[in-house]
C-alpha cells in the first residue's frame, strides 16, 4: 500500500486549479454532465450509496443513506454545505476549498440531483476569508458556464448555490446550530426530532454534509462505486484526508486509504516527534475525540471501525500528536477551556458541566485540588456524555475523561507535589 493515495489531493498543486478553465482541463465537471445527462436522480442516489462513502466531518454516517431520508417531491428541497471547520486541528477543508474550489462546487451539484435539492448553500466558517473569496469566484464561473442556475446544462433542472459566511461561533458546526445561523438567528442546536431531512432549513428537508464528504461525489460519478470501494477497509472504504499536527516534524494534510497504519501517518508521512522524544499519547479524531496512548494508538489501523473498538473516533480525521515533554493535566485544562468558551449555554450538561471542569482542573494546576477532586472531574465526564441536545458536551467530556482514565498517575502527581510543598511552607 502506497504512502498517500491521492484521489482529492490528485492535483491539488496545479497551477491555476482554483480556475474552471485549469479544473475542466483535468476533466473536472465531466461526473455532473454524466449524473444530469446520462443517469437518473436514483440512479446518482444508488451509486453513492453503494459506494459506501461515510461522512468525513466527524460522524462517519453514510453519505448516500443520508441522502436518501429527504423525501420526494416538488416541494424546495435544500442541501447545506458545513465548511464551518472549526474542531481544533482540522485544517483539511481549508486546504481543499482554497486549492480545489470547484471540485467541491461539482460535488455540491450531484449531490443535490440525488438528493433533488434545488437550493444549496456553503456555510464557510467565518476565519476563512480567503477561501470564501475564492469560493465566492468559483461559484461565478460555475454559473457563467451553465452548471448552476435555473437550467443545469439545458436539463430544466435549477441548482442554486450561495456561499454564506459564519461568525466565528463553534458551535455552528453542528448542524441544526448551521441552520439556525443561516436562517439568521442565534446558532443554537435544535432539538431533534424532526431531524433536518424531515424540517430542516426554513422547515424544509435539508442534507447536511461536510467539504471533504461532498468532494468525493464526482469521482464516485466518474469512476463507479466499485472503483471507490477497492480503496481503504469494508466498512470504512476510500481514502481520508488526514490532518497531523502538534509535536510532528511534517505537520499537514496528508491522503491516505482507510486502514493504514496510523504508524505511517505520523511517523512516515509526519515525521514523527523531534528527534529524542516519543509519542506518550495523541487525538485521532481532533480534539473532541478520547485521547489513545501512543503505545496502544501506534498499533492501530486508521479506520472508523479500529478507532471506535479502541474506544475512541476518528471522527473529522484530524491527528493532534503530543510527545512526552507535554503535561496532560495542562492540556486538558487547555481543551476544557475550549469547550467551555465556545458552549451556547443552551442546555444545563453543557454549561455547567464544561464550567466545572474548567474550575477543577485550574484547582489542580493552583495546588489547591483534593483527592476527591480528580474523582469528581471524572465524575463530571460522565454526567456529561449523552446529556446534551449537541455533542459539544460530549466534545470536552470524552477527551478529558480519557485523560484522566489513562494519564491519572499524572494527576496524582500534582497531588503528591503539593503536599510536599505544603509541608515544606509548614516546615
Amino acid at each position: 500500500m502506497a504512502a498517500e493515495t491521492r484521489i482529492l489531493f490528485r492535483n491539488i498543486d496545479e497551477p491555476g486549479l482554483a480556475s474552471i478553465r485549469t479544473y475542466r482541463r483535468l476533466g473536472g465537471y465531466e461526473a455532473v454532465k454524466k449524473a444530469y445527462q446520462e443517469m437518473e436522480p436514483e440512479q446518482v442516489l444508488h451509486e453513492l450509496e453503494e459506494s459506501g462513502l461515510r461522512g468525513r466531518g466527524g460522524a462517519g454516517f453514510s453519505m448516500g443513506k443520508k441522502a436518501s431520508f429527504l423525501p420526494r417531491g416538488d416541494m424546495d428541497k435544500y442541501l447545506c454545505c458545513n465548511a464551518d471547520e472549526s474542531e481544533p486541528g482540522a485544517f483539511k477543508d481549508r486546504e481543499l476549498m482554497q486549492k480545489n474550489p470547484h471540485q467541491l462546487i461539482e460535488g455540491i451539484i450531484i449531490a443535490a440531483r440525488a438528493a433533488g435539492a434545488n437550493r444549496c448553500f456553503i456555510f464557510i466558517r467565518g476565519e476563512y476569508d480567503l477561501q470564501g473569496d475564492i469560493l465566492d469566484a468559483a461559484v461565478e464561473e460555475a454559473y457563467g458556464a451553465g452548471y448552476l442556475g435555473t437550467d443545469v446544462l439545458g436539463t430544466g433542472q435549477q441548482v442554486k448555490l450561495v456561499v454564506h459566511r459564519g461568525a466565528g461561533a463553534y458551535i455552528c458546526g453542528e448542524e441544526t446550530a448551521l441552520l439556525d445561523s443561516l436562517e439568521g438567528k442565534r446558532g443554537n442546536p435544535r432539538l431533534k426530532p424532526p431531524f433536518p431531512a424531515v424540517q430542516g432549513l426554513y422547515g424544509g428537508p435539508t442534507l447536511i454534509n461536510n467539504v471533504e464528504t461532498l468532494s468525493n461525489a464526482p469521482h464516485i460519478i466518474s469512476s463507479g462505486a466499485e472503483w471507490f470501494k477497492s480503496f481503504g477497509t469494508e466498512q470504512s472504504p476510500g481514502t481520508k484526508v488526514v490532518s497531523v499536527s502538534g509535536d510532528v516534524q511534517r505537520p499537514g494534510n496528508y491522503e491516505v486509504e482507510l486502514g493504514v497504519p496510523t504508524k505511517l501517518l505520523i511517523n512516515d508521512l509526519a515525521g514523527g516527534p523531534p528527534k529524542g522524544h516519543k509519542v506518550k499519547g495523541f487525538f485521532p479524531g481532533g480534539s473532541s475525540s478520547p485521547v489513545l496512548t501512543g503505545d496502544e494508538g501506534m498499533k492501530l489501523p486508521y479506520s472508523f471501525e479500529a478507532m471506535q473498538e479502541a474506544g475512541s473516533m476518528l471522527g473529522s480525521g484530524s491527528i493532534i500528536v503530543f510527545d512526552e515533554t507535554t503535561s496532560v493535566v495542562d492540556l486538558a485544562l487547555r481543551t476544557a477551556r475550549f469547550y467551555h468558551h465556545e458552549s451556547c449555554g443552551k442546555c444545563t450538561p453543557c454549561r455547567e458541566g464544561t464550567n466545572w471542569t474548567v474550575k477543577m482542573l485550574e484547582r489542580l494546576t493552583r495546588g489547591e485540588a483534593t483527592p476527591m477532586d480528580i474523582e469528581v472531574i471524572a465524575s463530571v465526564q460522565e454526567n456529561i456524555i449523552g446529556h446534551c441536545l449537541c455533542v459539544l458536551g460530549d466534545s470536552m467530556a470524552m477527551p478529558i475523561g480519557a485523560m484522566v482514565k489513562k494519564y491519572r498517575s499524572e494527576f496524582d502527581d500534582k497531588l503528591i507535589s503539593q503536599s510536599y510543598s505544603a509541608a515544606a511552607k509548614a516546615a
